[in-house]
């Protein structure tokens, strides 16, 4: 929980490199990520437009089975449409089972 909400914190405070580094010293020490910590890492890669950041925790998320969740999958979306990826952020809008009110914003404030 520590680490998730020093990510949150960084992440939302403007310093998502720092978010970035501390998501890094969590996987060196063997922490493994839940949903919540993916959701701030990915607002933190978004804050920065760190597009190949943003798609090396994505892959992660994939090799984690949470794609499939709607709040994670809205994040995604989301970091791909801030980082300018468009083609990334709707191949997956599109692939999405299940889309809400926040997946259909993140894809109109993309355009």
């Amino acid at each position: 929980v520590l680490w998730n909400a020093m990510i949150a914190v960084y992440g939302q405070g403007g310093h998502g490199r720092e978010a970035l580094l501390l998501f890094q010293q969590m996987e060196l020490e063997n922490v493994t990520p839940d949903k919540i910590t993916f959701i701030s890492i990915l607002d933190a890669c978004a804050s920065l437009a760190a597009l190949e950041e943003g798609r090396l925790i994505h892959v992660r998320i994939i090799k984690r089975g949470l794609q499939s969740d709607t709040v994670v999958s809205n994040a995604i979306v989301n970091m791909y449409s801030k980082c300018g990826s468009l083609e990334d952020a709707r191949k997956l809008f599109v692939n999405m089972p299940v889309r809400n009110l926040v997946t259909w914003t993140a894809m109109i404030a993309a355009y």
